[in-house]
């Protein structure tokens, strides 16, 4: 018996269109209707490289918590859903920032490369960079 707390959260179609995208009333403009960024897992229970990359997005679903969401969504029992995005090949993330398009990525990335783009593309951390905000000028 599973014992551990689960941090990412399993959607439904109906889910989908009310906390990420409304697609069957905006299908021409991406428009995410979240209040922070989400990286969403779109995986099958039969799939490898999807069970070895569910502890890792655990993890980062903890680490990240009051950052960013992370979403999964089972392509077989929501094969709509994927087959709206296309979805051919699992595991595949959809990083949805903000205000700004999202993007793709397929394959069991490492949780580096995750972190990276967690950072860069929904949290949008800078590279390390001098804080020049504040410093009179001369």
């Amino acid at each position: 018996m599973e014992t551990t707390t689960k941090h990412t959260v399993h959607l439904t179609k109906d889910e989908f269109l009310n906390k990420v995208a409304n697609y069957e009333t905006n299908p021409q403009k991406w428009e995410y209707l979240g209040d922070k960024p989400c990286l969403i897992d779109f995986y099958a229970d039969w799939c490898g490289p999807c069970k070895a990359i569910a502890p890792v997005l655990e993890e980062l679903a903890l680490e990240y918590k009051d950052e960013i969401y992370i979403y999964k969504i089972d392509t077989e029992a929501e094969q709509e859903l994927a087959g709206t995005f296309g979805i051919t090949s699992i595991p595949t993330l959809l990083f949805c920032p903000v205000g700004d398009d999202p993007q793709m990525a397929r394959g069991a990335l490492p949780k580096g490369t995750l972190k990276q783009a967690i950072e860069e593309i929904l949290i949008k951390k800078e590279k390390e960079q001098p804080d020049t905000a504040g410093t009179p000028e001369q």
